[in-house]
């Protein structure tokens, strides 16, 4: 998908299809004014007669034309105008792209971006133009022996009243880039257990690093032994898959420039090993290595927007796979930290190799960590697929990460990291038991992996909820890259 921006008036705008906002009553917005009139009053005439109310996501596709330039209309609904806001402005977006794609335009000048929206800018209009073309268009049938016809929408030109100035580029730059991102995050999600493997994804890093001009490292098994990262190599154990711990470095700014690092979990596939799961929607463990994905997804939209910037991304990647040599409940490793684990649960895999991880993270002198991961159903009985679990040892960083969320509408929802839930993983036999029983259990995976990061600035999202859609719209969703791109663009500019 290609986007443009540019100061042009609908009516004489040369394209397959204009698409204009009409607010509920009937009332058009200020960009249509003109082109009505340009066409002799054919857009009126229509409201007049009921083809178009205005009610809020309707949508009228008017293919007979005079006095005007493109060769198609389409007026979307918007509402009532007083109440018009952006959780509005964002559903009226789908219906748009759901018509152009089924449409046989092959490109759009959209007229939306002067609309006024409730405590929104501009550039944040243009960047959830961008993301909500971009997940229309997205399809994952790449496996498929005959692949759907891909839509005939190519290009979308955003066109303005005025001349855009050098924040709107900037936000259609960064918003194509945070799309790019978001589409390789979905496209590693969807891809089966037995393609992305652990090697697989440790190879689509070197690419990135190649293609980009970044630094990729990765560690073997025997490398994380010499470390000692027992705790992450217990999760493996079961495996035929050899583990890889896949470092990806950014460098953006000045080498002294302290990085953020984003640690990814990377379970390629999720059996729960010994503590076995149900055989029902198995399948969709699949996508327990979507911490990972969102990981390499946001490095890729950090290159390409060239934010001014340093950022790490650290993957511990491996299966969890029912076997002889698995690890059985009740059994204690050492992590690389020191601390001893007693593992009661071996489903509880994704904190035994996140804590060797976040432990690694401190070599780098960072700024912050911050730790994405599909950790617990937990998660998803308390927030289910609207917002994703954040807790953090820092307010400060909880905050900056929640203002991001919000403005890219890819929430989070702080969690309690108090100190009372910490003895819920009391072990008679170690150091800490890798689970806290049911209550509280997203709770008690962040403070599980809170010890661990007494050293750095950190945060973690617990990302079980927002990662994927499960039933008829199965699939990746890309999230939270859009969250952490903005958090890293905000971070970039403060430097």
């Amino acid at each position: 998908m290609e986007f443009s921006i540019k100061q042009s008036s609908p009516e004489n705008q040369r394209s397959a299809c204009v698409v204009l906002g009409v607010y509920e009553g009937g009332q058009l917005a200020p960009s249509a004014h003109g082109f009505d009139e340009a066409a002799n009053h054919q857009l009126s005439d229509l409201i007049a007669r009921g083809d178009m109310t205005g009610k809020s996501g309707s949508i009228l596709m008017v293919h007979t034309l005079s006095g005007v330039a493109a060769e198609r209309a389409l007026l979307v609904g918007l509402g009532k105008q007083n109440e018009f806001n952006a959780k509005q402005f964002i559903d009226m977006l789908r219906p748009v792209f759901a018509t152009l794609g089924k449409s046989v335009c092959k490109d759009a000048a959209l007229y939306l971006t002067d609309l006024p929206v409730k405590d929104q800018d501009e550039s944040w209009k243009i960047t959830q133009i961008v993301l909500a073309a971009a997940e229309s268009a997205y399809r994952s049938d790449g496996m498929k022996s005959k692949p759907a016809e891909k839509p005939a929408l190519r290009k979308i030109l955003l066109g303005t009243a005025k001349k855009p100035g050098a924040s709107a580029q900037d936000a259609l730059k960064q918003a194509d880039a945070i799309a790019r991102g978001m589409k390789l995050a979905k496209d590693l999600g969807n891809l089966p257990g037995n393609i992305c493997t652990p090697t697989y994804l440790a190879d689509q890093a070197r690419k990135l690093a190649s293609s980009h001009k970044l630094k990729a490292s990765i560690l073997e098994e025997k490398d994380m032994e010499k470390l000692g990262m027992y705790s992450l190599l217990s999760v493996t154990r079961g495996s035929r898959q050899p583990a890889k711990l896949i470092t990806l470095e950014y460098k953006g700014a000045d080498k002294k420039q302290k990085p953020v690092v984003l640690v990814g979990k990377g379970l390629t596939f999720d059996s729960g090993g010994i503590s076995i799961k149900p055989a029902a929607e198995m399948d969709e463990m699949k996508y327990d290595m979507c911490g990972a994905a969102s990981v390499l997804g946001t490095i890729l939209a950090v290159a390409e927007m060239g934010l001014k910037i340093n950022v790490t991304g650290v993957i511990p990647s491996s299966e969890n796979m029912p076997d002889g040599a698995a690890s059985k409940p009740g059994d204690i490793v050492k992590s690389m930290s020191g601390q001893t684990i007693e593992i009661l649960n071996t489903d509880a895999e994704g904190r035994l190799i996140l804590c060797d991880a976040l432990t690694y993270a401190a070599r780098f002198e960072p700024d912050t960590v911050i730790d994405i991961a599909t950790l617990t159903g937990a998660c998803v009985i308390a927030l289910g697929g609207v917002a994703s679990g954040l807790f953090s040892n820092q307010e400060s960083l909880a905050k900056e990460l929640l203002d991001a969320g919000l403005y890219m509408n890819d929430k989070a929802w702080q969690m309690p990291l108090w100190d009372e839930y910490q003895q819920q993983l009391d072990s008679n036999f170690a150091d800490m038991q890798n689970i806290g029983g049911r209550a509280a259990g997203s709770v008690t995976a962040a403070c599980f992996l809170s010890r661990f990061t007494k050293d750095y600035r950190w945060a973690h999202l617990d990302i079980a909820g927002t990662a994927w859609k499960s039933g008829k719209e199965k699939g990746s969703t890309g999230r939270p890259v859009p969250l952490l791109a903005q958090y890293l663009i905000r971070r970039a500019r403060a430097k």
